[in-house]
């Protein structure tokens, strides 16, 4: 599919903004009740449903439940199930740092650990990024393993992460943890009998002994997960596949990350939804695509917090207007996967997404959430799609064959 797109894609000086609100799909609390969209006041989403045409999107496949980057992947056209990004290099790549042949990043959260050392909060209470900087560099000042360059470095709140570097790493060990509270982080286990896993995972085996021993006297991040092993992948970059210079903005490290590995250039340093508009405005004319990413309609879903997150939904609803009033010539709402807070996690359910055009065929559509984007034109698609649907819609697509 790429590769035909690839062939087709064509240059004009349209624009596409794809706003994606992360993890805003959910679920009611109870059977016939209203989920987080439902219950939002919307207006401003309201009608860019009733001005366009929406569906609903499987960011993978119907029944997966993505990750952050498969789901981020499969937005911007690139097939989950065929290229995957692990989360750490994600990590790594979003607060600058440039990958190797022999680097192996992985995504950590710092955690609580009981007296018995079971976990008792798997994100040490979302510890103030300061407070989490300042226990990165002890890390990263006494760990020390034979024949390794170990590098530990903060991200935000109680995410960092580790970057091991030497020959002969592998990228597949699984996560160690355990997605529960009260039972210990999982040992780092390689993916099959390849050598270069058993390298890593007896490298992250080490950091993690030596990781507690140094952590034992903090009052909450006294322990730590690791996630998303992985090395640099090998992709076409968002330009060399569509011919779009596109930018990325976005608060958190992890997704600018995943900007720049499919080619994305970051713009600016926003810290707030406000600034991420403000920073959309001052850089117009500069891009043919912006992704615009707002994280906390997904960090509320996760906190199991349904009414934050109906607030953080609502926050976003505010500045479409501000948006719009730049004229993008397609504009997109979408998530990368469901959150509902009755389940406190990622979710399989498909996300709802409205596309508003001049070229639009208008469906009957009145609001944007999940049981009115069914009853839309789109119908019920892949993410791997709408990339292939944004272009059209820019007249960015040649004629298929003759």
């Amino acid at each position: 599919m790429l590769d035909v797109v690839t062939k087709l894609a064509q240059k004009n000086d349209k624009k596409i903004v794809m706003v994606v609100a992360d993890g805003v799909g959910g679920l009611a609390k109870e059977p016939g009740g209203k989920t987080e969209l439902e219950t939002a006041n919307c207006p401003h989403l309201d009608g860019l449903a009733k001005r366009g045409i929406s569906g609903l999107m499987n960011t993978v496949a119907p029944g997966i439940t993505p990750g952050s980057g498969p789901g981020h992947l499969g937005l911007f056209g690139y097939d989950p199930l065929q290229y995957l990004i692990g989360r750490g290099a994600l990590e790594a790549t979003g607060i600058g740092e440039n990958l190797g042949p022999n680097d192996v990043a992985i995504r950590c959260n710092f955690c609580t650990l009981d007296a018995d050392g079971n976990i008792s909060d798997r994100r040490a209470g979302r510890i103030p990024t300061d407070e989490s900087t300042s226990i990165v560099k002890i890390l990263n000042e006494d760990v020390q393993i034979d024949g390794v360059e170990v590098r530990v470095l903060p991200v935000m709140e109680h995410r960092f992460v580790v970057i091991f570097t030497a020959e002969g790493l592998g990228g597949g060990v699984l996560d160690t943890d355990p997605q529960k509270t009260g039972v210990p982080p999982l040992d780092p286990q390689p993916v099959g009998d390849c050598p270069l896993n058993k390298n890593t995972a007896k490298i992250a085996k080490e950091f993690y002994s030596q990781a507690v021993k140094i952590l034992k006297d903090q009052p909450k991040a006294n322990g730590c997960t690791m996630r998303g092993f992985s090395k640099k992948p090998d992709m076409p970059t968002f330009e060399e596949a569509y011919g779009l210079k596109a930018g990325a903005i976005a608060v958190y490290p992890m997704y600018r990350g995943l900007a720049s590995l499919v080619g994305m250039e970051t713009v600016g340093s926003p810290k707030s939804l406000e600034e991420e508009v403000e920073t959309l405005r001052d850089n117009w004319d500069d891009y043919d695509f912006f992704f615009l990413h707002w994280k906390y309609t997904d960090s509320r879903g996760e906190d199991g917090d349904f009414d934050a997150k109906v607030k953080m939904i609502e926050e976003l609803d505010v500045l479409i207007p501000a948006i719009e009033a730049l004229g993008p010539d397609v504009l997109i709402v979408t998530a990368d996967h469901s959150t509902p807070a009755k389940l406190a996690s990622h979710s399989w359910h498909p996300v709802p997404v409205t596309l508003v055009a001049e070229d639009a065929r208008i469906d009957p559509v009145q609001k944007f959430d999940e049981n009115a984007a069914i009853c839309g034109g789109l119908g019920q698609f892949r993410a791997v799609e709408l990339m292939t649907l944004a272009l059209a819609h820019a007249d960015k697509l040649a004629k298929y064959g003759a």
